[in-house]
């Protein structure tokens, strides 16, 4: 029964989480493609969402047999992890600052960006527990 339910809250989290991710990918589309702004520059913020969660995986493989709470390497990942996101986050500031896109662009992918990385975070919340049906499965 318990599973049953579980299984149920995790389909209605990946459906939640499946739907901000598309807003966030509209966000950045918008600050794209809209008429005003037409400069494709900010898409490369794509590479940061993509690489951002890679220390945390190897973090998880080299720190899996660890029962410690804090392990260097875990640190590290942090520290890398907060790289990227930040600089996912000035990179259309740094854009708008040199008048490559329009300061409207910028607060469309910032905002998309905002919800990405809260997207991100929200499916490790969810899905990295290790138990039956975590996302290491996939």
């Amino acid at each position: 029964m318990c599973q049953q339910k579980c299984t149920v809250e995790r389909n209605e989290a990946l459906v939640a989480l499946s739907f901000s991710g598309a807003i966030g990918l509209t966000f950045l589309m918008l600050g794209c493609a809209l008429e005003d702004y037409g400069v494709y520059w900010p898409l490369f913020v794509l590479i940061f969402h993509a690489i951002s969660p890679i220390p945390h995986f190897i973090a998880k493989r080299a720190t899996y047999d660890s029962d410690a709470t804090s392990s260097a390497c875990r640190e590290l990942a942090y520290f890398f992890t907060t790289g990227i996101v930040v600089s996912a986050f000035g990179f259309p500031v740094i854009l708008a600052r040199v008048s490559v896109i329009k300061w409207g662009a910028c607060g469309l992918v910032l905002a998309g960006n905002a919800v990405i990385f809260l997207t991100i975070q929200g499916f490790f919340l969810v899905f990295g527990r290790g138990d039956d049906f975590s996302w290491e499965q996939w």
